[in-house]
């Protein structure tokens, strides 16, 4: 079969709990998640490399707490409690990839006061955020921090098969076994192989196979 031109198509990762991969470099995470809202302070930080869980965790954090989903750098563009919905819960992603300090102190403090809880994401712990707010970065620092470490051969063999199912892909387990040797022992090399092993199986017509996976490899995927 000739090859097609594939087409971008969107797939949804699946976030409920059950989809969770739990392992030792997720599990000091995912116990803080499921110790709210008895937590020490309004704040928990988890942080980690690209891919790892982070978003996952905060996903399943706000459906039991009811939060807003919220990028962190568009606090300070608005009402602080308009970008609430007026609650009192709210999950911050890329919180060390640029934020409003002045805004995300006014909020560390609102939530304090008002018995609230937030959840920020980052790839750094809090410390090497390089924040110039003292206060801000003396309350951040003192706040509960998870790290996610990199995945061991079980948890990225789970994570390579639940990220081709939800491309609705189905990879041999040889293929999977190849992909475990070869590729960079993280989680956002996972997500680009599997991505890549999509658009070659939607573009060739044919399925996923070792062969295939090997042919995405060589071509320096």
């Amino acid at each position: 079969m000739s090859e097609q031109l594939p087409l971008t198509l969107p797939h949804l990762a699946a976030m409920g709990v059950e989809d969770f991969l739990v392992a030792e470099c997720n599990r000091a995470a995912l116990g803080w998640v499921d110790r709210w809202p008895d937590w020490p302070g309004p704040a928990l930080v988890i942080y980690g490399p690209a891919g790892c869980g982070k978003t996952h965790l905060a996903h399943l954090w706000r459906r039991r707490s009811g939060a807003a989903f919220l990028p962190a750098r568009v606090l300070g563009r608005g009402d602080t409690v308009a970008l609430l919905g007026g609650g009192l819960r709210c999950v911050l992603e890329a919180a060390d990839a640029g934020v409003d300090e002045l805004a995300l102190l006014g909020l560390y403090n609102r939530l304090r006061e008002a018995g609230g809880s937030m959840l920020l994401t980052a790839s750094r712990p809090p410390h090497r955020w390089g924040l110039a707010l003292a206060d801000l970065s003396s309350r951040l620092i003192a706040a509960p921090a998870a790290a996610i470490s990199g995945p061991d051969d079980a948890l990225m063999r789970a994570l390579i098969q639940k990220l081709f199912a939800d491309r609705q892909l189905v990879a041999p387990e040889e293929a999977i076994a190849f992909l475990i040797r070869r590729i960079e022992r993280s989680f956002d090399a996972a997500r680009r192989i599997v991505a890549a092993v999509d658009r070659a199986s939607l573009a060739s017509g044919r399925p996923v196979t070792l062969a295939l996976v090997r042919g995405v490899l060589d071509a320096g995927a």
